[in-house]
This record gives structure tokens, C-alpha cells and sequence, in this order.
């Protein structure tokens, strides 16, 4: 591939830009999503006494677990999960999302074990620094701002590294050793990124989604385009025919375990008289057999059954980039995952070691452009193009120009100035 040389020069100033100001963040968002994928194994042994229980003779009703449920849990429950083994405790549902609680009640003798608050749990904190550094909304768009610029470091990564002239067939997977430390370190950034770049591209597809910006217009994009949840996924739009009594947990989950479906299996609640009994299951596993299905309260009458092929193509994408993100795919998902969070540590911290090394005492040591160097038309679209799709970087990168901008006006007003 045919390098332009002065292009080469501007794109490894703003990579080295980007990457001065984003490596202590994207260090931060590597480590803690590493350790995130651990959450279940951390997790497990700490909660066992409160989700597993002795079974001791027949179970009490689920209606009677339920109002014991109601008089003791912090938030109402809106949901139960169904049980899979005989001694789980009856696990009811409070809330969602950084609001979800969970009340788990001794179904043999119907006292409480314990109640799991998420937003209390060491891994939500993790999760919490990893999606917002502690600093709430502002902290998602540093991390929003951080993502998007990282799009950025890994194509201009990838024409800069790329080999102009010279191919050698061992420098796409082996450091050079021989020619110092800095050279070392600069390779070790550089092969990794290059091998990782598509997988970290991906992983950011599916982070990206939870942001405020890009995320609040990718969701608007999906209603624009109707590529969303049908709209009789969450049942809101749906109604039971009121009668004088409604079905009880225990004839509701027996119809929802008649539906034999995959995964963890969940049956929310109605809101109000004429809402509606919903079965959903998460099968992380296998993304297409998951489904939403809605009884009639009184009746239990098949209202509605949403499908895998029901949901938008805008959604079923960012559903699965997200469950790869996190690592739910299996066992060769959750090991990848951790092997990039562990070479995205290594690129970073190889970038800094170089960068160190390089440096010169009284200068932050930024690559030099020739000044009569002009973007090209398609450099300049692309660049457009990317501040449309994240605007946080698009703004961000309007600002780093007006600086830069400036600094040049200046050097040229030194240079005009006879020496005193």
C-alpha cells in the first residue's frame, strides 16, 4: 500500500494527541472491564447462603411467598424468576437496571434469606467506574468521548503502522528486541493493535450503546426506522378483560414452565386491573431463542407471543455486540474477552513506556507537520462523517483545532518578528 508521507506525519500528530489524552482512561476502562468479567465467580460464593436454601418437606404456595415477598421487600416486586433446582430460594424482583433489587424468600419455611440491592455490590461499583469513572452522567461522557476517540486511534493506528515500502513478515508478530527499549515498546503497542483492532472495534460497538449522546441517537434511529422492539414487547399496550379474580403465581408459572423455554425464565407482574401476566426468558447463549409472551390476567389467555424475528435489525445487532462486550456467549467469549482486556493493558501501557522514552525534558515531544501540508477532501469527509456518528468527538476535535490553530498563528508571528 502506497503511503502519502506528509498525511502519514498529520494522522501520527493526532494519534499521539488522542493517545496522550485518552491512555490513563482507556488503562482505567481495561482493567475494570476485566475484572467485571469476573462478577459471577466473585459473586457466587458471597451470595449462596442467601440464594440456596435446605429442602425440608413441600414448598408453600408461590401466592403466599409472594405476599411475604411484598411485606418485606424494600420495593414492591414486579417480577419473579422461576426456580430450575429444589433448593433455590424463590427469587422476586424489584425495579430495574441500577434500581434492581432482588428478595429472596425460604420457600419450605417462608422467611426471608437475604435481599441482593445491585447498586450496593462490589462488581455494580466496578461497573459503575467502568461505565462512568464514579462521576455519574459526566463521567459517562468522558468514557462516551474516551470510546470515540479510540475508533479513531485504532484506523489511524492502522495507517500509520502499516508498512509502506519494507514487508517483513516477522515484524506483523514479533517486537524488535535488538534496537532498544523504546523500539521494543513502540512495536508491542503496534503489533498488538494491529492484530486486536477489529475485535476492540467490536467491543466498542457494543459499548457504545449504553452511552448518553450516542446511545440517545442510536435509539432514535431505531423508532425512526422501526427497527426496534415490536411495540407489543413490553405489553404496555395491551390489556386483560377484567373479571373478579386473577390467576395466582402458582397457575401463571405453571403455564409459563409449559412454555419450556431456554434460559433464565422471568414472569412479570400486571400493572394495574386490566394489565397483563409477561414470560420472558434470557438465553445469552443463543440470542434467537429468546421470546416476550402476555396472558390475560383473569383469563390466562394467550394475549400475544413476540419472537427473536419480531425484534428490529438495529436492536437484534446491538443486543448481541452487547452481550459479546460483556462476555456472555460462553466459555470462548468470556476468555477473549478477558485476553483483549489484558492486551488492550498491555497496548496502553507499551504506548506510555514508549512515549516516556521518547520524550525530551521541556517538550511533550508531539510529531512535527510540514506547514504546507493540506488535508485532502476524502481525510476531510471522513472526519465530518465521524463527528457526525459520535458528536462528542466531533466536538472535541473542533476544539483541539481552534487550540492548535491558535498555537500555529502564534509560532508564525514569532518567526515575523525581528530579534531584538
Amino acid at each position: 500500500m502506497k503511503k502519502h508521507e506528509k498525511l502519514n506525519k498529520w494522522l501520527w500528530k493526532w494519534h499521539f494527541i488522542a493517545g496522550l489524552i485518552s491512555l490513563p482512561f482507556i488503562i482505567i476502562l481495561s482493567i475494570t472491564g476485566g475484572i467485571y468479567l469476573f462478577k459471577s465467580d466473585y459473586e457466587a460464593p458471597k451470595q449462596k447462603y442467601i440464594k440456596e436454601v435446605v429442602v425440608q418437606g413441600a414448598p408453600l404456595s408461590l401466592q403466599e411467598q409472594w405476599q411475604i415477598a411484598n411485606a418485606n421487600a424494600i420495593k414492591k416486586p414486579n417480577a419473579l424468576v422461576l426456580k430450575t433446582k429444589a433448593n433455590q430460594a424463590t427469587q422476586f424482583v424489584s425495579g430495574r437496571f441500577s434500581g434492581k433489587s432482588s428478595l429472596y424468600v425460604n420457600p419450605y419455611t417462608g422467611k426471608v434469606s437475604g435481599e441482593i440491592i445491585s447498586k450496593n455490590t462490589d462488581m455494580f461499583k466496578i461497573r459503575k467506574l467502568h461505565g462512568e469513572l464514579l462521576m455519574g452522567k459526566y463521567g459517562t461522557k468522558i468514557v462516551e468521548l474516551i470510546a470515540s476517540w479510540m475508533v479513531v486511534l485504532i484506523l489511524t493506528g492502522l495507517y500509520i503502522w502499516w508498512p509502506a515500502r519494507q514487508w517483513n513478515f516477522k515484524g506483523f508478530f514479533i517486537p524488535r528486541i535488538k534496537k532498544g527499549k523504546r523500539i521494543f515498546f513502540r512495536d508491542l503497542h503496534a503489533i498488538t493493535g494491529f492484530w486486536f483492532s477489529g475485535l476492540l472495534l467490536l467491543i466498542l460497538a457494543g459499548g457504545l450503546p449504553w452511552t448518553d449522546v450516542f446511545g440517545s441517537n442510536f435509539k432514535e434511529l431505531q423508532k425512526l426506522t422501526n427497527t426496534g422492539f415490536p411495540k407489543t414487547w413490553d405489553g404496555r399496550q395491551l390489556q386483560s378483560q377484567p373479571k373478579e379474580k386473577s390467576l395466582t403465581l402458582d397457575q401463571m408459572v405453571n403455564k409459563a414452565n409449559m412454555l419450556q423455554l431456554p434460559g433464565v425464565v422471568t414472569l412479570h407482574f400486571p400493572k394495574g386491573p386490566k394489565g397483563v401476566f409477561s414470560v420472558s426468558n434470557l438465553n445469552t447463549a443463543d440470542l434467537t431463542t429468546q421470546k416476550k409472551i402476555h396472558f390475560d390476567q383473569y383469563s390466562g389467555k394467550l394475549i400475544s407471543t413476540n419472537n427473536w424475528q419480531d425484534v428490529g435489525v438495529l436492536m437484534r445487532g446491538r443486543m448481541w455486540v452487547m452481550a459479546f462486550h460483556q462476555g456472555e456467549f460462553g466459555a470462548w467469549n468470556w476468555w477473549l474477552m478477558l485476553i483483549i482486556a489484558v492486551a488492550l493493558t498491555v497496548m496502553s501501557i507499551s504506548a506510555l513506556i514508549s512515549y516516556i522514552l521518547r520524550k525530551r525534558k521541556g517538550s511533550w515531544g508531539i510529531p512535527k507537520v510540514p506547514v504546507a501540508f493540506k488535508i485532502g477532501n476524502a481525510v476531510i469527509a471522513i472526519t465530518i462523517a465521524l463527528g457526525f456518528i459520535f458528536p462528542l468527538f466531533g466536538i472535541s476535535l473542533i476544539v483541539l483545532f481552534i487550540v492548535d490553530h491558535i498555537k500555529t498563528i502564534q509560532k508564525k508571528r514569532n518567526i515575523a518578528l525581528p530579534n531584538e
